[in-house]
This record gives C-alpha cells, sequence and structure tokens, in this order.
C-alpha cells in the first residue's frame, strides 16, 4: 500500500490517475478526522486486504509502521496482554514474555498480565521503561477444555476490576505461541480478530464452526466471514468486554443445558465475531502455526504457536 493523505478541506488528488483500487480506511479515519483523511492505493494482488464490510486486513506491507507509531505515541496509549499459564503450560511463559519484549509495542507502555496457578514459578525477565509484568492466581482444572472456557470470565472481571481507567487496548493472548517480528500499532483497532492459519485459504464451508442449532456458538451452514483464532484477540476495552461477557454468558447458558461447544470458546468467539463484525482484521501472519510450512504470501511470522505434544501438556 502507498499511504495518501491531504488535510480536510485541501483539494484531493486525481484518483482517476491512480492504478489499483482506491479504499478509505475507517480506523485511521478515527484518529485524526479533523486533521487528515487517509487512502490507499492497493499494490498487493496476491491477499484479500479489505473484507466486504470495509474493514482493513493487516498484511505485511499494507502499513507505514513509521507514520502510525508516531499517531499513537502523542495519545501516549497502553496497551494490555493477557496470558493464562496454567498447569504444564508455565513451560511456555519465558519464550513468550522475553519475545514480547523484542517484538510486541516496543516503544509503548505495555502491562502483561499473566494467569496462573504457580506463581512462584514466573520467569523472571527484564522489561523495559514504561513496561509492567502483573501476575494474579488462578486455579487449575483437570480439563483443558474447562480452562480455556474460564478464560473470558477472567477476563471480563479483570477489564471491570483493574482495566478501566488505566489501559486504552488489550490483547488476549496464547502462552504457547512466541513472537517473531514486529506486533504494533497496526494491529491497533475498536475490535480486533485474527484470521486462522489452518483455514484461510478454505471454502467457509469448511470451517469448523459450531453446527448445532441447539448451542449459542450455532453459525449456519452458509453463514461466517472468517474462521477466527481463539488464541489471538483484541481491541479497546469496552468492545473486548462486551466480547468476554458475551461469550462467558453463553458458554454458561450452554454448559446449563449440557452443551459444550465444539472449540469451547473459540466457536463462541466466532459467533459472536459473525454477528459483530471486528473492525481491523490481522491476517495469519499474527498467528501462525509453526509446524506449518510458510506460505509465499505470508512475508512475515509476526507471532506463532508453537510445536508441543499435547498429551505432555493438557491434564485430559
Amino acid at each position: 500500500y502507498r499511504l495518501l493523505f491531504t488535510s480536510v478541506g485541501e483539494k484531493l488528488p486525481d484518483f482517476k490517475t491512480l492504478a489499483g483500487v482506491v479504499l478509505v480506511i475507517p480506523v485511521w479515519q478515527q484518529i485524526h478526522t479533523k486533521t487528515f483523511r487517509y487512502f490507499i492505493k492497493l499494490n498487493r494482488t496476491d491477499i484479500v486486504s479489505v473484507t466486504p464490510w470495509l474493514a482493513p486486513v493487516v498484511w505485511e506491507g499494507t502499513f507505514q509502521p513509521v507514520l502510525l507509531d508516531s499517531i499513537y505515541q502523542k495519545r501516549n496509549i497502553t496497551v494490555a496482554a493477557t496470558v493464562f499459564a496454567v498447569g504444564k503450560y508455565i513451560r511456555f511463559l519465558k519464550d513468550f514474555l522475553e519475545t514480547a519484549e523484542q517484538h510486541f509495542f516496543v516503544g509503548f507502555k505495555v502491562k502483561v498480565y499473566v494467569f496462573t496457578d504457580q506463581p512462584n514459578e514466573v520467569p523472571k525477565v527484564k522489561m523495559a521503561a514504561g513496561r509492567e509484568l502483573v501476575v494474579r492466581l488462578v486455579q487449575n482444572s483437570k480439563r483443558w477444555q474447562e480452562i480455556s472456557a474460564r478464560r473470558m470470565e477472567i477476563i471480563q472481571t479483570l477489564i471491570e476490576e483493574m482495566l478501566k481507567n488505566d489501559v486504552d487496548y488489550i490483547f488476549c493472548l496464547d502462552v504457547d505461541s512466541k513472537f517473531h517480528s514486529r506486533w504494533g500499532t497496526e494491529s491497533l483497532g475498536e475490535l480486533v480478530a485474527v484470521i486462522h492459519p489452518g483455514y484461510y485459504k478454505d471454502d467457509r464451508s469448511r470451517f469448523p464452526y459450531e453446527r448445532r442449532p441447539t448451542s449459542r456458538a450455532y453459525v449456519a451452514p452458509g453463514e461466517g466471514d472468517f474462521y477466527y483464532c481463539g488464541g489471538a484477540f483484541g481491541g479497546v476495552l469496552a468492545e473486548v468486554h462486551q466480547l468476554a461477557q458475551t461469550c462467558h454468558k453463553n458458554f454458561d447458558d450452554d454448559a446449563k443445558e449440557g452443551i459444550e461447544a465444539a472449540w469451547q470458546e473459540e466457536s463462541h468467539l466466532n459467533r459472536y465475531l459473525w454477528l459483530n463484525k471486528p473492525s481491523k482484521v490481522l491476517s495469519p501472519e499474527y498467528l501462525w502455526q509453526d509446524f506449518k510450512a510458510r506460505n509465499s504470501e505470508v512475508r512475515v511470522i509476526r507471532f506463532s504457536g508453537v510445536i508441543k505434544d499435547y498429551n505432555q501438556i493438557r491434564p485430559n
């Protein structure tokens, strides 16, 4: 992409002379509506770069990091990240924290909230000025599905009790993953979702949505946009709070009727994002899988799930 911007009231360039597709970027309009109008010229033709509801899909080469960082630095934002290191998943925490220091919102104020049943095992990781690690005690469970399901409730409570007046954006991330490259201001939006790397080339009919109409996570055949990761999502506090609260309630209401969605919280997340479209979608660069070969359109891997034996780390 090439960014084009003009002061409001200034004559716009003649877009008839520009090759490619011209689109308005809503999230950037929200930043500087009174000062600038932002446009892009599409240079990459090998990717989906905008959704049908005109939300940008972020890939390498579709944003200007220096420009975006300068805008958000003036706003003095704080970004929170949540990560759950319960049971044997504690073994992944050191790599997660160390690589986050190298790549996750470098140069910005960051608070990482670690939820664990083993607070004494949280590794000592040197953090840069303005970055903070907060450890919160949670209980383990005999079923990994229950651990996964409780995340939404815990995130909801965290926002209500600790973050409301202290943080601008929050990302909820899987601990069994590592950062490999920049994850920064290009990812910010009201409600942000990540396209699952296992299904981004598949037809919608192959997405593993919950298909039982009795579940509150149900997505009917022919419905759905993308299949999103449960291991990475975020946005502004109000939007993520609403997402977590809704998914938590729907999961609990299903449980009261003896229903557990196919992929637990991820199923409820996908249902929510079908009804409440994300304002920004991140490409599979933002949660790749280490066991997968990199496809040609994936120029950079920013965050990736590590290779592991689930039989060794899950309680059931």
